[in-house]
Protein backbone atom coordinates (compact mmCIF):
# COMPACT_ATOMS: atom_id res chain seq x y z
CA UNK A 1 0.00 0.00 0.00
CA UNK A 2 1.40 3.43 -1.11
CA UNK A 3 0.79 6.35 1.31
CA UNK A 4 -0.80 8.93 -0.45
CA UNK A 5 -3.01 12.68 0.76
CA UNK A 6 -5.85 13.79 -0.40
CA UNK A 7 -7.95 17.40 0.28
CA UNK A 8 -11.67 17.70 1.12
CA UNK A 9 -14.12 20.01 0.44
CA UNK A 10 -15.45 21.95 4.00
CA UNK A 11 -16.78 25.19 3.47
CA UNK A 12 -14.51 27.96 3.75
CA UNK A 13 -11.97 25.70 4.46
CA UNK A 14 -10.00 22.81 3.53
CA UNK A 15 -9.27 19.12 5.04
CA UNK A 16 -6.29 17.76 4.54
CA UNK A 17 -5.84 13.49 4.88
CA UNK A 18 -2.83 11.69 4.83
CA UNK A 19 -3.20 7.75 4.35
CA UNK A 20 -0.56 4.96 4.87
CA UNK A 21 0.68 1.63 5.89
CA UNK A 22 1.24 2.59 9.43
CA UNK A 23 0.47 5.73 11.68
CA UNK A 24 3.80 7.44 10.90
CA UNK A 25 3.00 7.10 6.91
CA UNK A 26 -0.52 8.57 7.60
CA UNK A 27 1.05 11.43 9.51
CA UNK A 28 3.75 12.02 6.83
CA UNK A 29 1.37 12.26 4.44
CA UNK A 30 -1.05 14.67 6.15
CA UNK A 31 1.70 17.21 6.31
CA UNK A 32 2.19 16.91 2.51
CA UNK A 33 -1.48 17.66 1.98
CA UNK A 34 -0.81 20.59 4.26
CA UNK A 35 2.03 21.97 2.12
CA UNK A 36 -0.41 21.38 -0.95
CA UNK A 37 -2.85 23.75 0.39
CA UNK A 38 -0.19 26.34 -0.21
CA UNK A 39 2.26 25.05 -3.05
CA UNK A 40 2.84 21.97 -5.30
CA UNK A 41 5.51 20.11 -2.73
CA UNK A 42 7.31 18.68 -5.81
CA UNK A 43 8.40 22.44 -5.99
CA UNK A 44 9.87 22.45 -2.49
CA UNK A 45 13.69 22.15 -2.42
CA UNK A 46 14.74 20.53 0.84
CA UNK A 47 17.61 22.71 1.80
CA UNK A 48 16.90 23.06 5.23
CA UNK A 49 15.77 20.87 7.74
CA UNK A 50 14.09 21.72 11.12
CA UNK A 51 13.13 19.26 14.22
CA UNK A 52 10.09 19.39 15.82
CA UNK A 53 8.63 17.36 18.76
CA UNK A 54 4.97 17.37 19.73
CA UNK A 55 3.13 15.15 22.46
CA UNK A 56 -0.46 14.72 23.15
CA UNK A 57 -2.86 13.07 25.41
CA UNK A 58 -4.55 11.01 21.98
CA UNK A 59 -3.50 10.19 18.05
CA UNK A 60 -6.12 13.12 16.91
CA UNK A 61 -4.34 15.94 19.23
CA UNK A 62 -1.33 14.42 18.06
CA UNK A 63 -2.22 15.12 14.20
CA UNK A 64 -3.33 18.91 15.32
CA UNK A 65 -0.54 19.52 16.89
CA UNK A 66 1.87 18.04 14.32
CA UNK A 67 0.00 20.30 12.11
CA UNK A 68 0.07 23.33 13.61
CA UNK A 69 3.75 22.85 14.89
CA UNK A 70 4.46 23.08 11.14
CA UNK A 71 2.46 25.99 10.33
CA UNK A 72 4.03 27.70 13.59
CA UNK A 73 7.46 26.59 11.24
CA UNK A 74 6.32 28.02 8.43
CA UNK A 75 5.34 31.36 9.17
CA UNK A 76 7.76 32.15 11.87
CA UNK A 77 10.61 30.97 9.38
CA UNK A 78 8.46 32.02 6.16
CA UNK A 79 9.60 28.54 4.82
CA UNK A 80 7.79 26.16 3.27
CA UNK A 81 8.27 22.11 3.24
CA UNK A 82 8.04 19.53 0.87
CA UNK A 83 9.39 16.36 2.59
CA UNK A 84 8.54 14.80 6.14
CA UNK A 85 9.79 12.18 8.54
CA UNK A 86 7.81 11.25 11.52
CA UNK A 87 8.94 8.72 14.17
CA UNK A 88 6.02 8.13 17.06
CA UNK A 89 6.24 6.12 20.61
CA UNK A 90 2.91 6.57 21.84
CA UNK A 91 1.47 9.80 21.52
CA UNK A 92 4.51 11.43 21.17
CA UNK A 93 5.96 12.30 17.74
CA UNK A 94 9.65 13.56 16.50
CA UNK A 95 9.51 15.31 13.26
CA UNK A 96 12.07 15.94 10.66
CA UNK A 97 10.88 19.00 7.82
CA UNK A 98 12.83 19.69 5.27
CA UNK A 99 12.40 22.93 2.95
CA UNK A 100 13.39 25.88 1.93
CA UNK A 101 12.61 30.02 2.20
CA UNK A 102 9.37 30.66 0.63
CA UNK A 103 10.12 32.21 -3.43
CA UNK A 104 6.60 34.07 -4.09
CA UNK A 105 7.58 33.55 -7.76
CA UNK A 106 8.66 29.94 -7.93
CA UNK A 107 6.04 28.69 -5.34
CA UNK A 108 2.97 30.54 -5.86
CA UNK A 109 1.56 30.65 -2.39
CA UNK A 110 -2.58 30.35 -3.03
CA UNK A 111 -3.38 30.63 0.73
CA UNK A 112 -1.72 30.99 4.32
CA UNK A 113 -2.61 28.43 6.55
CA UNK A 114 -3.89 29.83 10.36
CA UNK A 115 -4.17 26.20 11.63
CA UNK A 116 -5.59 22.60 11.83
CA UNK A 117 -8.80 22.38 13.39
CA UNK A 118 -10.61 19.75 15.38
CA UNK A 119 -13.27 19.96 13.34
CA UNK A 120 -13.50 16.45 10.96
CA UNK A 121 -10.26 14.98 13.02
CA UNK A 122 -9.56 11.72 13.09
CA UNK A 123 -6.92 9.26 13.21
CA UNK A 124 -6.76 5.26 13.41
CA UNK A 125 -6.48 2.44 11.05
CA UNK A 126 -9.72 1.52 9.21
CA UNK A 127 -10.95 -2.20 8.72
CA UNK A 128 -8.38 -2.63 6.31
CA UNK A 129 -5.62 -1.87 8.16
CA UNK A 130 -4.78 1.39 6.54
CA UNK A 131 -3.97 4.51 8.61
CA UNK A 132 -5.82 7.61 8.01
CA UNK A 133 -4.89 11.00 9.57
CA UNK A 134 -7.18 13.67 8.54
CA UNK A 135 -8.87 17.28 10.01
CA UNK A 136 -10.08 20.68 8.15
CA UNK A 137 -7.08 23.49 8.31
CA UNK A 138 -8.62 26.86 9.03
CA UNK A 139 -7.18 28.86 5.79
Amino acid sequence: MAATWRHFAHQADIGVEGVGPTRDAALEQAALALTAVVTDPGGIEPHTAIDVECEAPSDDLLLVDWLNAIVFEMATKNMLFGRFEVRTAGHRLRGRLWGEAVDRDRHQPAVEIKGATYTALSVGPASDGVWHAACVVDV
